[in-house]
């Protein structure tokens, strides 16, 4: 993992704490908290506070996030809204700490300024060791406040102040006036520099979880269903359907009838053909791991070499791919990719929805060859199996996510996940296009007695 530290694809964007005040403002907050301390004097935190350092000093990575079930947040700075969330059980965690900071940065901005502030994402679940406990999460609110109780009290001395303007006789109230004034030393002026933060609420119908070997839990859709590593884990959860990674065929269909998913070869704005070419690319790479060839160094075009050198081994997802882009580029032959060939998978991207991140994530632990979707989407898995790789393609990831992806992400992710806005409809062409004529998602009439249908049906 020493590698990808270095080249900043593991703990990058961390927020680095060294400065005496904030180590001390940390450590208020998660005695707070935790009834814990920290001895360091320099360390790193995510969006949520926590440090590897720390978890590693206290041998406890979960120290903020006990059960896995409800994450406990320090922020020290709004800086924190950029940073990567570590150790995730539960993929929405990160975006709602990030809408959480968005919404309230400017109250943040100015409480952070004098302490830390320290909070909890509350759902009605308390544990998850029982697999039914995961369809009662369903809204997830914040709680949060400085370790001094600031926005508390300036709750109370807004009261006491509303009371004060309202009661005719608030003015001879030496007790009132009086706690109002203690009160006001500590909040300043709550009337000019309102101090509060906005009751947010998430509701959360989709998501994974890591509890349970992983699970990607579906209800806000009109088919709803649980996919996960191991669903004999899940045999007492009361959903109609729950399919394993083994159940290819029902979960294609799964995503077909909720509308989640489109090929990439359809999808319009895109380069198809390079974004497939990549995958190939990425396969070759793992079938050179397995021959033990050093790919130190190694280009496009020496992946290429590799590709024609050792065709023998190619697998059936490299071939399902070429024939897709074959297709594609050059009208070549239809392929015959149904949803338990092994390339199927690959040839999908999320379509335009709301859980689109959540979707692509899937689709990474679906296709685990493609490293640069599986880094992107899905961290932890790729973690993981980075361990188990060789040394040479450990070396030549890490190289290509270094030069591909990290020198420009927004620009990498709008390529491969991104959505160009719905066009006008255009006039109707002189000659067929070339998507209506030969896609694989359309019928496609050679003659008016035979109807041809790709890949995925027509």
């Amino acid at each position: 993992m020493k590698r990808l530290i270095e080249k900043g694809l593991m703990f990058g964007n961390l927020i680095h704490v060294s400065s005496p005040a904030l180590v001390e403002r940390y450590n208020r907050a998660l005695t707070h908290l935790t009834r814990k301390q920290t001895s360091l004097t320099d360390f790193h935190i995510d969006i949520s506070g926590y440090s590897p350092e720390v978890g590693d000093e206290l041998g406890d990575m979960q120290y903020l996030n006990q059960g896995g079930c409800n994450r406990q947040f320090i922020l020290l700075s709004t800086a924190q809204k950029t940073a990567p969330l570590l150790n995730a059980k539960f993929s929405m965690s990160r975006s709602i700490l990030r809408q959480f900071i968005t919404e309230n940065e400017a109250q943040l901005f100015a409480l952070t300024t004098r302490d830390a502030v320290a909070g909890e994402l509350l759902n009605s679940v308390y544990s998850v060791a029982d697999p039914a406990r995961l369809l009662d999460i369903r809204k997830i609110g914040i709680e949060a406040d400085t370790t001094a109780g600031t926005v508390r009290d300036a709750e109370n001395l807004g009261q006491m102040v509303d009371r004060f303007m309202g009661e005719e006789d608030a003015w001879f109230d030496d007790v009132l006036i009086a706690d109002m004034i203690g009160l006001a030393q500590k909040t300043g002026d709550v009337t000019r520099n309102p101090v509060r933060l906005k009751q947010m609420e998430f509701v959360q119908d989709n998501f994974w979880t890591a509890h349970f070997g992983g699970a990607y839990l579906f209800r806000g859709v009109p088919h709803p269903a649980i996919i996960a590593q191991d669903k004999t884990a899940l045999r007492d959860v009361s959903m109609k359907y729950v399919f394993d990674f083994e159940d290819r065929n029902q979960i294609a269909k799964f995503l077909e009838l909720n509308g989640l998913v489109e090929p990439i070869v359809k999808a319009r704005g895109i380069d198809a053909g390079a974004i497939l070419r990549q995958k190939m690319d990425f396969i070759v790479v793992d079938v050179a791991q397995d021959r033990g060839i050093d790919l130190t160094g190694a280009t496009r075009r020496d992946i290429r070499a590799l590709a024609r050198a050792h065709a023998d081994a190619l697998p059936a997802e490299f071939h399902g791919l070429q024939a897709l882009v074959r297709w594609a580029e050059d009208e070549g032959r239809w392929p015959k990719i149904s949803s338990d060939h092994p390339a199927y998978f690959y040839s999908l991207r999320a379509a335009r929805h709301a859980d689109a991140d959540l979707v692509n994530m899937l689709l990474a632990e679906l296709s685990p060859k493609d490293v640069r979707q599986l880094f992107i989407c899905h961290k932890e898995l790729f973690y993981r199996l980075y361990a188990g790789w060789s040394e040479t393609k450990k070396s030549f990831v890490a190289d290509f996510l270094e030069r591909e992806y990290l020198a420009d992400k927004a620009g990498a992710r709008e390529a491969l996940f991104g959505h160009d806005a719905p066009l006008a409809e255009p006039p109707a062409p002189a000659k067929p296009d070339i998507l209506d004529r030969v896609g694989p998602w359309a019928a496609v009439r050679k003659s008016r007695k035979k109807k041809i249908k790709g890949p995925w049906g027509g």
